[in-house]
Parts: structure tokens; sequence; C-alpha cells
């Protein structure tokens, strides 16, 4: 346990109740995903479990299941969505680790050899560019 409580007034928690707009690619009973409005690279996506935690550290191990079946879905929609040649995973937990939403979420990034991630914190992306991004990865996931 982190010895913190879970905020639900988070981004995370705000987009889960639908008070905060995103571009969402994926959602099911468990799970939403949506394209990051800070992206490291071209369809850069997190994947967020329903259910409140503020990382892995706490969260219930029956949403971790749901959670990474549902970032292995977007992953592979990713990937051949941006025509990538891998696709990085990354999860933080705390802010010594690089944690900045205390909503458990796992960051899904297409990579390509040779090209490094953008910084996270260069700026918000173009809201048109991700919806675009967006309908690339639910286009993949159809398929």
């Amino acid at each position: 346990m982190t010895g913190t409580a879970y905020d639900p007034q988070n981004i995370f928690g705000k987009i889960l109740r639908g008070e905060v707009p995103c571009h969402k690619v994926y959602e099911n009973e468990h799970v939403i995903a949506f394209m990051d409005v800070m992206p490291q690279a071209d369809g850069h996506t997190l994947v967020v479990p329903k259910a409140a935690s503020r990382n892995l550290l706490d969260a219930d191990p029956a949403a971790l299941g749901h959670l990474y079946a549902a970032v292995q879905i977007v992953a592979r929609a990713a990937k051949a969505a941006f025509a990538a040649d891998g696709v990085a995973v990354y999860q933080y937990n705390e802010a010594a680790a690089g944690q900045t939403v205390f909503h458990l979420h796992v960051h899904v990034l297409p990579r390509h050899e040779g090209v490094s991630p953008r910084r996270h914190v260069d700026g918000m992306a173009d809201p048109a560019v991700l919806a675009q991004h967006a309908e690339r990865i639910r286009a993949a996931l159809a398929h």
C-alpha cells in the first residue's frame, strides 16, 4: 500500500466520469484507452482501469489482469496503425518513479527504429491530430 488515499478528482477519474473529454480508442467494462494529450510518440495511448487505484501498488490484483489484457489489445492495434517496429509499454508508481497522475495507467507507445520518444512535457498535441491518431487505432482494432 502507498499510504496515500486515492483522489477521485484526478484527471483520469474525471475522464472516466465523462467530466473531461478524451480521444477514446477502446473501452470495455473494466478499462478505457485514450490518446495521451502530451504524446511522446505518434499513437501514444493510455490504458486506464475503471476501478479506482493510485497505481500498481494498491490495485486490486483482479483489475490488473483486465488492464494488461487491454494493454495487449491496444498495443497490437497501435503497432499496426502506425506501422511501428515495436511497442514500448511504460507504467510508473509514485512521484519518485515518474508518476504524475495518481490513477493507475499504462502508456503504450508505438516505436520506430532510430526514433527517440519526445519529451512528455513538451506541450499538448493538436486535438485534431489526436483525433486522427485515435481513428487510426480504432480502425486497426476493427481488423
